[in-house]
């Protein structure tokens, strides 16, 4: 392979800005009766070959109407909407645990822009340690016991963790 066709290969040309009155014109899903629905379908992550088949088109027709109106860049801000379908789907296809619960977990980290979110939450010990009554920090001190409040704010501990296991062996003996 030559040299400037490496060159032109590596770097993409950029994209000829789209003649909608043309495309609107030649465009078979424009003028389509069905063409809204085709557009939700296509942002809502649909299969553009399976749209094809279902609506008599052609699978380029779909990502040249897409390309053209614009469509690439609403859809990929939708990216919870391919994770509602998924998650949807969970009870019609084999998948595993791990599979759904990663899908869960991603789809609540999304905002409604598909933008990316972690939430952290931080706790302020020392703030809470100040919070503590002098006879909560010498339970504390001496026996390990947390205050009542503790865990509404900081959520589960160990302690936690530690009650629930007797009160389960005490079910089961």
């Amino acid at each position: 392979m030559s040299t400037s066709r490496k060159q032109k290969t590596a770097t993409a040309a950029p994209e000829k800005p789209v003649n909608h009155g043309r495309h609107e014109a030649q465009c078979s899903i424009c003028k389509h009766p069905e063409r809204e629905e085709i557009d939700r379908e296509f942002v809502g992550w649909g299969s553009p070959s399976k749209m094809a088949k279902a609506y008599s088109l052609q699978r380029d027709t779909v990502y040249r109407h897409a390309r053209a109106r614009a469509l690439f860049e609403p859809r990929r801000r939708n990216v919870r909407g391919a994770l509602e379908r998924m998650i949807e789907r969970v009870s019609d296809v084999p998948v595993n645990a791990a599979a759904i619960v990663a899908a869960i977990a991603a789809y609540s980290k999304i905002n409604t822009n598909g933008q990316w979110v972690d939430r952290t939450e931080t706790v302020n010990m020392g703030e809470l340690l100040q919070r503590m009554t002098r006879d909560e920090l010498r339970g504390y001190v001496d026996r390990g016991e947390l205050p009542f409040w503790f865990t509404s704010v900081v959520g589960h501990t160990a302690t936690d963790s530690k009650e629930v296991e007797d009160e389960h062996q005490a079910l089961e003996g």
